[in-house]
């Protein structure tokens, strides 16, 4: 064994790792009331969802931020880090850190609530 060298490959644990933290970055920008409402206005072309529904959504979203990464969800990233042994994420994939805060946000759009 040479002990020059260190293994530098990517171990499952580190790529959920780099997932979740990427993904609870994104979540923690949305926790902001501001960024949340620009963000709604913008992405579903109406107004900024009501207090109670920010709350709850807000809810929604702390939830997420402690809950484990969804590793099927994740699968794409997860085998282009592992094919390439690179942590640079292809502008494509960024859409599933979207696509779980959609899924929450969706379930607010168009209900009754507030």
């Amino acid at each position: 064994m040479n002990l020059n060298t260190v293994d530098t490959r990517w171990t499952d644990d580190r790529i959920v790792e780099l997932i979740r933290g990427l993904r609870n970055d994104l979540i923690k920008d949305f926790l902001d009331e501001r960024i949340l409402a620009a963000y709604w206005a913008e992405q579903y072309r109406i107004h900024s969802p009501s207090k109670i529904k920010i709350q709850l959504i807000r809810r929604d979203l702390k939830e997420l931020l402690i809950a484990p990464v969804n590793v099927d969800h994740y699968r794409p990233i997860i085998e282009q880090i592992r094919e390439t042994d690179s942590a640079g994420l292809a502008k494509t994939h960024e859409g599933l850190f979207y696509d779980e805060l959609h899924q929450i946000f969706r379930k607010y759009l168009y209900s009754d609530i507030g």
